[in-house]
């Protein structure tokens, strides 16, 4: 994975607060800290959000914990920063970030699918691990290959007279289906002004032995727990987008 500069984390960054809420992840966040007590070997009291996004899990996350984010993208990191200035928001690659400590949980809810090779996510799961206290809890949400299906999405919403919908096409492309393609299409209405923009991501998809088999490498004890229904609200047509949430144990 090169560092690339998408426009939807940078120059489009300021659109997130009109389609969605960090109000909107509540529940889903408070879900993840269930999961994360209920299995976790310690009492757990700090967490690493590793590729933290708009900081829209870290509102409801840091209600239960000393929260520290660790994105790849400036213009996220300064959104972040707006929503929680009471959390630690640090730049950072995921796959090979050290910040020389350790927390009781890492957690990486929304951005893996940008590990685009298995070397990729192998290094990240090796890093996130190093971060990790003995007992502690590392949390990932996931698609595998098995499940994955291509869905077009569109989210919409308005605020101060400015009118954003987004569309989005996933593809797999038959060259490679262990990637996949999810194309933006952005349609930015500012007092009736329309602008148009387009932003293409490359991402991973990896089988269910291969996660095993790198949460085993890592001394990792996994419970798998599916998640079906999170996007359900934005997909067109018919569809389904089913996904894994992976949460480990690191063993003593």
């Amino acid at each position: 994975m090169q560092i690339k500069k998408w426009l939807c984390y940078n120059d489009l960054v300021w659109t997130e607060s009109i389609i969605t809420s960090p109000a909107d992840y509540a529940d889903l966040t408070d879900y993840y800290t269930h999961i994360i007590k209920e299995i976790s070997g310690i009492k757990a009291k700090t967490l690493l959000h590793l590729g933290c996004g708009a900081g829209s899990n870290d509102y409801t996350f840091k209600k239960y914990f000393k929260v520290t984010g660790v994105d790849i993208s400036e213009g996220m990191l300064e959104l972040e920063r707006k929503i929680n200035p009471d959390v630690t928001y640090l730049y950072g690659d995921m796959r090979s970030v050290d910040l020389g400590e350790r927390f009781d949980i890492v957690a990486i809810p929304e951005s893996i699918d940008y590990m685009e090779t298995l070397p990729e996510l192998q290094s990240t799961i090796a890093a996130a691990c190093k971060h990790l206290n003995p007992g502690g809890v590392l949390l990932i949400v996931a698609k595998t290959r098995e499940e994955f299906r291509e869905n077009n999405f569109c989210y919409t919403g308005a605020k101060e007279g400015v009118e954003v919908t987004i569309f989005e096409n996933n593809y797999i492309p038959k060259q490679d289906p262990s990637t996949y393609e999810a194309t933006l299409v952005y349609l930015i209405r500012q007092e009736g002004k329309l602008s148009i923009h387009t932003d293409r991501h490359k991402l991973g998809l990896f089988s269910l032995p291969e996660w095993l088999s790198l949460f085993d490498e890592s001394g990792l004890k996994v419970k798998q727990i599916k998640l079906e229904g999170v996007y359900d609200r934005f997909i067109l047509g018919d569809g389904e987008y089913p996904m894994q949430l992976f949460v480990g144990i690191k063993q003593k």
